[in-house]
């Protein structure tokens, strides 16, 4: 196999027109491959600018895990820390978390931000939302958002070889009117839910509307992890 090592994204976008294969960090490629074979011609982001941005309110898709530090929300931060292991983290990268794992930890983290994707084809540079990438799985060249107001996360505890452990991601964003938006996002087993409502009228009519849609269907376990989430970051919000 031959992996390039594109410097810019025009280089970068020949090597997708050439048929390379993204690798990301190979984190969770690497196995699929030695079972499956591997590919002839692989790219990594790895030395492309555009791919390796941390700050405010922006976050390049080769941007390995451990390297997310408090430039951005705290959802996303701690979506990060909590992926497998600290070898892991120094070798995953955004990019292949969002885009190649059927686990997506950051995604919920993404979506709560309300995050739009930066990707990158054979005819050039587009933006994309969240479900379009992860339906079409392009190459991601990384994401953007505005940031909240307030923003939180937690995973629970789960089964070492069960399924993957229950997530939650809120954030609290301000529009330009003054109103403040709730969204919400959930990792039930593969399977990710997103919800909003209004944030200003006060914890208890933002848990009751939550209730009303997808989320009021989680196990009675997994409900009030989202109401200590919620309960918490609508107080950090009321007071920013």
């Amino acid at each position: 196999m031959l992996v390039r090592l594109p410097t810019s994204v025009s280089e970068a976008q020949q090597c997708l027109a050439e048929g390379a294969v993204p690798i990301g960090g190979a984190s969770l490629v690497w196995a699929t491959w030695q079972r499956d074979g591997f590919p002839e011609l692989a790219v990594s982001l790895r030395q492309v600018p555009e791919a390796n941005v941390i700050g405010h309110g922006t976050l390049g898709a080769a941007v390995v895990l451990h390297r997310i530090d408090d430039t951005v929300p705290e959802v996303l931060r701690r979506a990060a820390a909590t992926v497998g292991t600290g070898a892991v983290r120094r070798t995953a990268t955004v990019g292949g978390n969002i885009v190649g794992s059927t686990l997506r930890c950051l995604l919920p983290a993404a979506l709560v931000l309300d995050a739009r994707a930066t990707v990158l084809e054979p005819d050039g540079v587009h933006e994309a939302d969240l479900a379009e990438v992860v339906a079409k799985r392009p190459l991601l060249l990384g994401i953007h958002w505005q940031d909240p107001l307030a923003s939180g996360y937690r995973k629970l505890a789960a089964e070492a070889g069960g399924p993957p452990p229950f997530v939650v991601a809120a954030a609290v964003h301000a529009d330009g009117a003054g109103r403040r938006l709730l969204r919400v996002a959930v990792r039930d087993g593969y399977e990710v839910l997103s919800a909003s409502t209004p944030g200003d009228e006060g914890t208890g009519p933002a848990l009751d509307a939550l209730e009303r849609t997808d989320i009021g269907a989680l196990h009675a376990q997994d409900r009030d992890a989202v109401r200590e989430v919620v309960t918490d970051v609508l107080h950090r919000a009321a007071a920013a």
